[in-house]
């Protein structure tokens, strides 16, 4: 298979994934080596740089994404007029499962301040949150993001996320106080 072959190919596959695909995956299908897969992906790449999308690997596979500098087009094409965003509740939930994982319901009330489970079914129903487990002390449910959660920021992994120290006052003793306010 000629290399433009094989580009069109991973591009034809492309558009029809609904989730991002590895490169192992794209070699079995095309039958080609996973050297030639990633070669190819990498030229790709490189292609798209004037158009209003791109290709990125996320969390371990490819996919394409609409360029960043065009969010409001397509988000008013997407919504166009409706209310899916997140609210800042489920937000500021969302943030504190994603730095604190795996974490209780309750500890996410405590650090929150307020109770948070109708905010917890939200972002479970929407993939975004997910079970991940029994805390063995108290035998609560603790809760982790998902990959769908870090596909939609377009993150590879957790460790992607930005650091929280600049903007929190004493992180030092950030356990003493979450210990504090479940006794």
């Amino acid at each position: 298979m000629s290399n433009s072959e094989l580009e069109r190919s991973i591009e034809a596959i492309l558009m029809v994934i609904d989730e991002p695909v590895t490169e192992l995956t794209l070699a079995q299908v095309l039958e080609q080596p996973v050297g030639e897969i990633v070669d190819a992906l990498e030229r790709l790449v490189g292609t798209y740089s004037e158009h209003g999308f791109e290709l990125r690997q996320v969390t371990g596979g490819w996919r394409f994404y609409s360029r960043g500098e065009y969010s409001s087009a397509v988000e008013k094409f997407v919504l166009d007029g409706q209310q899916s965003r997140l609210t800042q509740a489920a937000l500021e939930t969302l943030a504190v499962i994603a730095y604190r994982q795996p974490i209780s319901r309750a500890r996410v009330s405590a650090i929150r301040g307020v109770n948070v489970e109708a905010v917890m079914k939200t972002l479970v129903t929407r993939g975004l949150v997910e079970e991940s487990g029994v805390e063995h002390e108290t035998g609560a449910i603790l809760y982790r993001t998902t990959t769908y959660f870090l596909e939609r920021l377009g993150l590879n992994a957790l460790s992607d996320l930005p650091a929280l120290a600049p903007y929190l006052p004493d992180l030092e003793r950030l356990d003493e106080i979450l210990d504090s306010l479940t006794d």
